[in-house]
């Protein structure tokens, strides 16, 4: 395998892109509003965590690419995964119709965004999965980055709208995390265990792939189901020291509209 190439990337390739500062200051401004209480504190605290929201997406499909990087996979840098530009990890419909869908309507974090990866040139088959775990790994590191203020119980300053809408964020993590470390094809899950299937269950998995976060979410819209995933939720957020009833005053101010 030649190294040659990675040598030749501008730096452009490794540098965070301008879109994706631009979120992080817009996260931290809107997080200064909500703390404040300045303006309207329901359009604070939606800017709060649709940006953070925005954020865990790139650094999500990011550590997928890393991954990818170091496991061979050159080319991830070629294709602008590496910057951190949220526009580069797109799909039409699963990188923004369904996830916008599903965090108005249920305040559930489904992480949209793809990376391609070359399998082919990976080295091994532990790397490739570590490259599918790599994501909702974030998301659950991230969630408990969220939560670490609430264990140490330092959320006593600040508007109390703050500390509600960091709630919800680190639900959402929460939400997105469980979702994708479930082991069905399409899904992180599923990709994680893939690399060890025989031929014959790859082929039927390739067969189920493109439908697998489409099944996934019908599953969600039964009261049964969808259910025991937010029992779920609850019960590692209450383990990792999250307020459920601060993360759902979160979500009721982050629906500005209703």
């Amino acid at each position: 395998m030649s190294y040659g190439r990675v040598s030749a990337l501008p730096r452009e390739a490794f540098r965070p892109s301008a879109l994706f500062l631009g979120i992080v200051a817009l996260f931290a401004v809107a997080g200064w509003m909500t703390w404040t209480g300045f303006g309207n504190v329901q359009i604070d605290v939606f800017l709060f965590v649709a940006a953070g929201w925005t954020i865990s997406l790139c650094l999500h499909e990011y550590a997928h690419a890393l991954v990818a990087y170091r496991g061979g996979d050159h080319d991830v840098a070629h294709r602008g995964y590496l910057t951190l530009d949220p526009t580069k990890y797109t799909h039409p419909l699963l990188s923004f119709v369904l996830p916008v869908v599903f965090l108005l309507l249920g305040g559930i974090g489904l992480p949209g965004g793809a990376v391609w990866v070359n399998h082919s040139v990976i080295r091994s088959r532990v790397v490739d999965s570590l490259i599918s775990f790599a994501g909702p790994a974030t998301n659950l590191l991230f969630a408990v980055v969220l939560i670490v203020p609430f264990s140490l119980g330092l959320d006593a300053g600040g508007d109390p709208a703050f500390w509600a809408a960091l709630a919800f964020l680190a639900f959402l993590q929460l939400t997105a995390s469980i979702l994708n470390f479930v082991p069905m094809p399409g899904v992180d899950g599923g990709n994680l265990l893939f690399p060890w299937l025989s031929p014959q269950w790859q082929r039927g998995f390739n067969h189920v792939a493109p439908y697998g976060m489409l099944l996934l979410i019908a599953l969600l819209w039964s009261p049964v189901i969808g259910g025991w995933f937010f029992e779920v939720v609850y019960a590692l957020g209450d383990a990792l020291g999250l307020p459920s009833y601060l993360a759902s005053d979160g979500y009721q101010l982050f629906k500005f509209w209703s």
